[in-house]
């Protein structure tokens, strides 16, 4: 018995996963379930099914389908329900014409993937097309009837197994789509809605396979934000829907403007199932608020019960901020709304170019398309005639209204369907099915061993998985004719980029919808309003930008204070206190001037401050950048007087190329001072220090060889003296490199660990900016002197040590004053460093610079030019090897 039970739960559960596959699998279905009990195969008995309608709606086979949802009446008749009875069905009313140009907008796209080579060649597509009657049931009903293809769909059956459905296109109300998309990503079939905006339908753990090809509300109310604070609105109300678009709209609305310091000054919800739509009361509100700017999150058949009581109570003069579901409404562009509607402004989404539409929308005729059950509405909406069928006669039309001939024309006919100018959402439409036409052809051009799949598998094109399809929608990109593209982020979200529309009256008294801007989004955290306000117009015609204020405007030099128990937007006005500004109108609050500036007397803006560093154009620069230039030239002419004289006795004696090196280390010493003139940028704070201390390091150490050369040269002519070996010229080498090599890796590690930077010194002196460099740490800087000292006193000491060796030319005794001066210099530097401030302090580290190395060049090289130039006969091997002077006579 046990075993009984167990085979018949096994039986039951592979039913139920056989249920949820929808019967999809061919032979692989029909094989299993044969082996279930009968009863098991068998669809509910009808009456274990709900009540419900048959459901029909507009099809064209093809190999694979894609399903629509459009609500092609825009509202329905509501009947008194009394529960004593069974309720009656639904019945729609107002058969929309733009609606229906959006359902065309999908038609057309098939029809032109279909003749395009480029996209599934040899696939055809087809589509199920559902009215929804902007009514949530007869939603489900459609949504149902296309993924089932029943007139009578049962849940979680599919009898019919080709062709598939790759998407559902819509449907257009969020909150329709919030309940269609909780089904649909159940097993992941995608959804693409062309006028959903809901934030909430961004969430993929919700919803995994929505998409949408309109922006969400976030970026919208954002934008909508930013345009009543662009005209200095601030105090505003809200009026919307009371569903998810209105509801999340209004809500992410007033969060951005509180933010912003902006009012509301009443918030009113559109109550949508009752027939009048609570339009009384929202007027009578309206009425009496002093708020002239009120934004409205609706759509145009909802709003038109609003629009028509506003009217019946002569409430005009105010200024509608409209969403995008109603500012490019034909609808309520009518006549009778001018005085109410005329100076709208608000955001249309914005549309890119359909080549071919418009001459399609003018071909549509019941006879090319007697399978469109939508097409006698439509026809007999726009020439107002009765059109005969199977279900209607003569008798039943009445005598009173026009037989439609099929002779019409749209020639000479204006209406929202063959209005072409502002036709967003129907682009919207056109766009979902190109995307999904493009993700159905990647996924038909997959190659095995190279597809997304497990084990680089690829999908049927002809059987595939919803999920498969969906894989492929996620990465799709389209390139537009008007060179936008078209893609989804990871939230199933496109690119946000809307038009700033203006209901404006022209020339001829007719009320035409006016682009003035735009608005959109390069990322998620960066916006842009751009208005056109001169080519604005107003209610009453007018061309001045209307004022919405609870209290009159804070002058500059002022902030506001609210008043306690009001709202934030009524306020007393306040001087800003001492040191701080407001240079605008309306300041929420008083803000410090930058550190480059001082606040005046009215407190409305700031003084710049006095910046101060080093430049060229003063006294100090200019000479210091003098002495710069001589000391470089009486270098160089130094130099080039040793090369002439190489080969002469005083050049050769104690290593003629450490002279040599050391005369370039000087000019690079003396060039090293002018960085420290001019703006201190922060390349200019990297390398001046670290170049005047290697130039430095590189001096002294070629002094110190030249100082240990002179004392081992001497007293290598002692007999027995163990330094001959260390004569040559390799010990000069030596000890230049090492003294000069430590430096380099220290200046190395400063600006790796703790880099110079420049900076606005603030805080020394009042009233001014000093531009300073930074030295990142001041024991590093300290340190590279404190090693140039440690050289310096090295070879001072030896030099003092051999300045009385017996020779005719003691080099010793030059480099023992050099040593001497370079020390002095420094040593004084240090107070005079540390006591001055700002430009002063670079004048005296330039002067330390320029001193020192002028010293050593003076003392060390001077005496030799002396000798070189005037005293030929000193210029002598004898002369330089005796103890004494030579006879001049000899």
């Amino acid at each position: 018995m046990g075993v009984v039970l167990h085979y018949v739960t096994q039986a039951l559960l592979l039913h139920e996963n056989l249920n949820l596959l929808g019967c999809q699998y061919g032979l692989f279905c029909a094989v299993v379930s044969s082996l279930l009990p009968t009863s098991f195969n068998q669809q509910p008995a009808s009456g274990c099914q709900l009540k419900r309608a048959n459901a029909s709606g507009f099809t064209s086979a093809g190999n694979i389908l894609i399903g629509g949802i459009f609500p092609v009446h825009d509202d329905q008749i509501y009947p008194d329900t009394s529960f004593t009875e069974q309720p009656v069905q639904k019945v729609c009313q107002l058969f929309s014409l733009q609606t229906y140009q959006r359902l065309q907008a999908m038609v057309f796209a098939i029809e032109e993937i279909n003749k395009n080579l480029n996209i599934l060649p040899n696939v055809t597509l087809g589509f199920r097309l559902y009215d929804s009657c902007a009514v949530m049931q007869k939603a489900l009903e459609g949504m149902l009837w296309i993924l089932t293809q029943q007139a009578g769909p049962v849940l979680n059956y599919q009898c019919q197994e080709k062709p598939q459905i790759a998407a559902i296109v819509g449907p257009s109300s969020s909150t329709h789509s919030i309940v269609l998309a909780r089904i649909l990503g159940l097993r992941r079939y995608p959804q693409i809605s062309y006028f959903s905006t809901s934030p909430l339908l961004s969430d993929r753990n919700q919803f995994p396979s929505f998409f949408r090809t309109i922006p969400s509300d976030d970026a919208q109310s954002r934008g909508l934000a930013q345009l009543v604070m662009h005209f200095g609105w601030t105090w505003v109300g809200i009026l919307a829907l009371n569903n998810d678009y209105g509801q999340h709209g209004a809500e992410i609305l007033q969060a951005e403007l509180a933010q912003s310091g902006v009012c509301v000054a009443f918030s009113e919800s559109i109550v949508t199932n009752v027939a009048n739509k609570n339009a009384f009361h929202i007027a009578q509100v309206m009425k009496n608020s002093t708020a002239n700017v009120i934004v409205v999150f609706s759509n145009d058949a909802n709003f038109v019960p609003i629009v028509d009581e506003l009217l019946r109570q002569n409430v005009t003069g105010k200024v509608w901020i409209a969403s995008e579901a109603w500012s490019t409404s034909s609808l309520l562009s009518k006549k009778k709304y001018y005085g109410i509607l005329a100076g709208t402004i608000g955001f249309a989404v914005h549309s890119g170019e359909i080549p071919g539409f418009s001459e399609h929308l003018n071909n549509v005729h019941p006879s090319r398309t007697p399978d469109d059950v939508f097409i006698k509405g439509f026809w007999e909406g726009v020439f107002g005639c009765k059109v005969l069928d199977e279900r209607s006669s003569m008798s039943s039309s009445g005598n009173q209204t026009q037989m439609c001939t099929g002779a019409e024309t749209f020639k000479g006919f204006q209406n929202s369907y063959s209005d072409v100018k502002h036709f967003e959402i129907s682009y919207n439409v056109f766009s979902a099915v190109y995307v999904t036409a493009y993700a159905l052809h990647g996924l038909n051009a997959c190659k095995l061993g190279k597809g997304p799949f497990i084990e680089g598998t690829c999908a049927d094109v002809l059987d595939f998985q919803p999920w498969q399809v969906l894989h492929y929608i996620k990465s799709v990109q389209i390139q537009t004719i008007d060179g936008a593209r078209q893609y989804f982020d990871e939230r199933g979200n496109p690119p946000a980029q809307y038009d700033v529309i203006n209901w404006q009256l022209d020339a001829e008294g007719i009320l035409q919808q006016t682009r003035v801007g735009s608005y959109g989004s390069t990322t998620t955290l960066q916006q842009s309003l751009v208005i056109d306000v001169g080519a604005l117009q107003w209610v009453s015609m007018d061309t001045q930008i209307p004022a919405s204020v609870c209290s009159a405007s804070c002058l500059p030099g002022f902030r506001k204070n609210t008043i306690e128990g009001e709202p934030t937007c009524c306020f007393n006005c306040i001087a800003c206190p001492e040191g701080e500004i407001s240079n605008q109108t309306d300041s929420i609050k008083c803000h410090k001037c930058p550190q480059d500036h001082w606040p005046n007397k009215k407190q409305d803006g700031c003084l710049l401050k006095e910046i101060e560093f080093l430049t060229y154009e003063e006294p100090v620069g200019a000479f210091s950048a003098i002495i710069v230039i001589l000391l470089l030239i009486i270098s160089f002419v130094i130099l080039t007087l040793f090369i002439l004289h190489r080969n002469t006795p005083i050049i050769k004696a104690n290593n003629r190329l450490i002279s040599y090196i050391l005369l370039l280390a000087l000019m690079m010493c003396f060039f090293s001072s002018l960085p420290f003139i001019g703006y201190p940028s922060t390349a200019k704070c990297l390398l001046r220090q670290a170049t005047f201390g290697i130039s430095f390091a590189l001096c002294v150490s070629c002094i110190l060889a030249k100082t240990i050369m002179v004392v081992i040269a001497f007293n290598a002519t002692k007999p027995h003296s163990g330094l001959r070996k260390w004569v040559g010229s390799q010990v000069s080498y030596t000890v230049t490199s090492v003294g000069t090599l430590v430096q380099i890796l220290f200046c190395i590690s400063w600006l790796i660990f703790s880099p110079p930077f420049s900076q606005h010194n603030t805080h020394t002196k009042v009233g001014k900016i000093i531009i300073e460099c930074n030295e990142g740490s001041q024991v590093a800087f300290w340190c590279m002197l404190g090693y140039l000292w440690l050289l310096a006193t090295i070879s001072f000491i030896m030099a003092f040590l051999a300045r009385k060796l017996p020779n005719s030319f003691n080099e010793a005794k030059f480099i023992t004053f050099s040593m001497l001066a370079f020390l002095s210099v420094w040593v004084s530097f240090i107070p005079a460093y540390l006591s001055t401030s700002g430009k002063y302090m670079v004048a005296m580290e330039i002067f330390a610079i320029l001193s020192s190395g002028a010293s050593l060049l003076f003392c060390i090289f001077l005496p030799k030019c002396y000798i070189i130039v005037f005293r030929h006969d000193m210029n002598t091997k004898e002369y330089l090897m005796s103890r004494g002077t030579v006879n001049k006579c000899d």
